[in-house]
């Protein structure tokens, strides 16, 4: 993040933290394996990996490769096309979302009496102060 610190000035930093990719098809996969009632073991055996592995897979540990998410949707019953449709559209929902989000900083001075002005979201009344 930068800011202008320039006396009298004020900058508009946005926040951007996109979710890393792997956490939101870690996600995708966990959502349709539980919403087939199926376990771990049933997928990773079906998908012909280790359950601990899959497991990481799921938490957005570990960043499987394109042949691993093949074999985890077909064992899912599900295509890669539509993973990957559902991963952009989670990641477009949360850069949509963070583009409304809008950090606001101003600085009077650089005297340790100043005041910076923060204002977190364009629809809060919730204003930090720090010295």
């Amino acid at each position: 993040m930068t800011a202008d610190t320039r006396v009298g000035t004020a900058t508009e930093v946005q926040h951007v933290r996109e979710p890393l990719l792997r956490h939101l098809v870690g996600a995708i996969l966990r959502r349709a394996r539980l919403r087939q009632g199926r376990t771990l073991q049933e997928v990773a055996g079906a998908a012909r990996m280790s359950t601990a592995y899959l497991s990481e897979v799921e938490r957005g540990r570990k960043e499987a490769s394109s042949e691993v998410l093949a074999a985890v949707c077909a064992a899912l019953g599900i295509r890669l096309v539509d993973l990957v449709a559902q991963a952009h559209d989670a990641l477009a929902a949360t850069v949509e979302q963070q583009q409304r989000v809008r950090v606001l900083t101003s600085v009077r001075d650089r005297s340790p009496s100043s005041a910076r002005h923060v204002r977190s979201a364009p629809t809060s009344d919730v204003v930090a102060l720090a010295a």
